[in-house]
């Protein structure tokens, strides 16, 4: 039987402050580091700080190198463990809570906010969901990531078990996955099967970023029109393949850029001179249902998660 726990999720919020509690960054030096000074390698390996910076980080101890305070002429050597301890600091802002939505002893389904990162990264560490799931589940992974204003199912694993059984499903695209998203325009078909290739474009702040490419990677979506608005509709989309942002740009290739995004327009590709990134928000997406086999029972499983408001049709609205 399907299981859809619809209206009976359950909110998981632990406390936490805008400030978190700093971070270890820890690295094994390579061949590449080998014979280099600490401040010369950090300067040249992450240029997202500058030299003074790295300078003050030695000199107030927290730049370690095989436990030991390092000191900027120090050498370093192939092999030798490399650790900065960043202390705390003020999170942008997101939601800090999500909602459960399925769990036993093998998985754990959880509805994730847009506007939450799946993963640390970009300034976020604490605020978000791999670090608020296991805040509630201690042995929970999650198998799959959302873009920061996705919202929607996340799917984790919660021994090796699972998480090998639910990747393998993963790889060889057995896992059902629909989507609900609100895109422009007015389209003459009910429904759509784009096939557009994906991969990476020049882009003028990250060096490049995946979009329609035509020697990219082979992409499948299939697209059922559910409501036509004024100058938008709604749309179910089911994703064979799992490119990053695939239906952002798949949606943009077919000539329907999703409401408000500010990256990909008509042919999937970024604006010219564009500034905009992957992660601003703007857009409307939704992870709305997830078909597996469970990883204990080998029964399939379909999980269901309710979309805003926004994204639902007349007749499903209560």
């Amino acid at each position: 039987m399907p299981y859809n726990k619809q209206g009976l999720h359950e909110a998981l919020t632990p406390f936490l402050s805008p400030c978190n509690d700093g971070c270890d960054y820890r690295e094994q030096v390579g061949l590449d580091g080998d014979s280099w000074t600490v401040l010369a390698y950090l300067s040249q390996r992450y240029p997202h700080s500058t030299p003074t910076e790295w300078a003050a980080r030695i000199q107030s101890g927290r730049v370690l190198v095989d436990g030991l305070p390092a000191h900027a002429e120090s050498v370093l050597r192939r092999g030798c463990e490399l650790v900065w301890q960043r202390p705390p600091w003020i999170e942008p802002d997101a939601p800090r809570s999500l909602s459960l939505v399925y769990e036993d002893d093998d998985v754990l389904a959880v509805a994730k906010p847009a506007g939450l990162p799946t993963l640390p990264g970009a300034h976020f560490l604490q605020a978000t969901l791999l670090y608020l799931v296991r805040a509630y589940a201690s042995d929970a992974t999650p198998l799959h990531r959302l873009g920061r204003w996705t919202s929607g199912l996340v799917l984790c694993a919660r021994n090796p078990h699972a998480r090998t059984a639910l990747m393998r499903q993963w790889s060889a695209h057995e896992v059902g996955k629909r989507y609900r998203a609100l895109a422009t325009g007015i389209p003459d078909r009910d429904g759509m099967t784009i096939n557009t290739p994906i991969g990476p474009v020049p882009h003028p702040l990250l060096g490049s970023l995946h979009a329609a490419a035509p020697q990219g990677k082979p992409s499948l979506s299939q697209v059922i029109v559910l409501e036509r608005r004024v100058d938008s509709f709604l749309c179910d989309v089911r994703i064979a393949t799992g490119r990053p942002h695939q239906i952002r740009i798949h949606l943009a290739s077919a000539g329907h850029p999703l409401m408000g995004d500010p990256l990909y327009g008509p042919g999937g590709l970024p604006a010219k001179d564009s500034r905009a990134l992957p992660g601003d928000p703007g857009y409307h997406l939704h992870a709305a249902e997830l078909s597996f086999r469970h990883p204990g029972t080998g029964r399939t499983m379909t999980l269901e998660c309710e979309p805003s408001p926004l994204l639902r049709c007349k007749t499903e609205m209560r």
